[in-house]
């Protein structure tokens, strides 16, 4: 794995970011207007401004998540906590762009 995508934000981007950056692994940060000048955009090797403050407008637009994460070529996508990372049918999504999700599959997120 050489690139990943989190797709979150904060002090939950920011963990995934410097574990990546320890194992050698690029990291693309999206963030939202509201965020954009919290630490996690710039520790990423790439940020991306994914929408407007409010979380349906930004964190939660599946489309351009996966969007940016075949720009960027990521090899996966990490939803940290919250957010999408309970969301089954993003995962599929995911996985249907050849992109690995790190997390529980989608039937298990489902159960």
């Amino acid at each position: 794995m050489k690139k990943i995508l989190i797709a979150n934000r904060g002090e939950i981007a920011s963990r995934i970011i410097k574990t990546a950056q320890r194992l050698g692994i690029e990291t693309v940060a999206i963030y939202s207007e509201a965020d954009q000048d919290l630490p996690f955009v710039q520790e990423a090797t790439h940020a991306y401004l994914v929408g407007e403050g409010p979380v349906q407008k930004s964190y939660l637009n599946q489309e351009k998540i996966l969007e940016i994460a075949v720009k960027e070529k990521v090899d996966a996508i990490h939803p940290g906590y919250g957010l999408l990372s309970e969301n089954a049918a993003f995962c599929k999504a995911v996985q249907d762009h050849n992109i690995s999700w790190i997390g529980p599959s989608p039937e298990t997120i489902s159960l």
